[in-house]
């Protein structure tokens, strides 16, 4: 997925040419995945393309603001964003996660995030996809503590990791004071061990409902049903 420099989806269109991290899989579950339930604002951080912003603006009425530190993915996602429906209610900033949060007045309903996890481990040799794809610009207790400031009371925090990390990120968080209020276990294939964690938190302690999504049956291209249904609002193949 995401191979080419554009990617068609149903109500909008993603340019990537320039940004580090295309369009994937782990970026369309978040977007498809988080709760837009009583958000009148949504911050994604670490936009990238502005893909996640753009699938959160169709799902909602909410006024999105997308975060990007890397200025080739800003203006990429800029772009993304003037050509879409939805202009007047995306926002996009340049600026670093913590910067942002340290100056902003606003708080938000819902932030999502699709966060760089790699900890000092083999880097890309390409620089921008190595800062994309490792936490060194953005640590997870600096994305908890980040978001705590700028979450409203009812505010939630969704976010998508690998397994490992999203055990480490789950415990950190818990640390914190955000706890999981819903985590889906996915898994690339039904017989396949789950590799990703889709989790939502929020500041109160609440019984944490958990379920399982497999992207496919036996093979990549054969999709199940329920990824169907998460994702054909998206998808033009569905």
């Amino acid at each position: 997925m995401g191979g080419n420099n554009y990617f068609h989806f149903k109500q909008f269109t993603i340019i990537q040419e320039r940004s580090a991290m295309k369009v994937g899989i782990d970026g369309v579950l978040l977007g498809a995945w988080a709760g837009v339930s009583n958000t009148g604002t949504i911050l994604d951080v670490g936009t990238g393309t502005g893909l996640i912003a753009l699938m959160l603006a169709q799902r909602s009425d909410a006024q999105v603001t997308a975060v990007e530190i890397e200025k080739s993915a800003y203006e990429e996602a800029c772009f993304n964003v003037s050509g879409s429906p939805w202009a007047n209610r995306v926002q996009v900033e340049h600026n670093s996660f913590q910067e942002f949060a340290l100056c902003t007045g606003e708080k938000f309903d819902l932030i999502v995030s699709n966060p760089p996890f790699f900890e000092n481990s083999f880097r890309a040799p390409e620089r921008k996809r190595s800062e994309a794809r490792h936490n060194d610009l953005l640590p997870f207790d600096e994305l908890i503590t980040g978001c705590l400031k700028i979450l409203s009371e009812s505010g939630r925090l969704a976010i998508i990791l690998p397994k490992e990390q999203g055990d480490k990120f789950i415990e950190l968080a818990q640390h914190h004071g955000l706890y999981t209020s819903r985590l889906t276990r996915v898994r690339p294939l039904l017989k396949k061990p789950h590799h990703r964690y889709l989790v939502e938190f929020e500041r109160c302690k609440t019984t944490t409902v958990y379920n399982e999504l497999s992207i496919g049956l036996e093979s990549h291209f054969d999709y199940t049903k329920e990824y169907i249904e998460l994702t054909k609002e998206f998808y033009m193949k569905f």
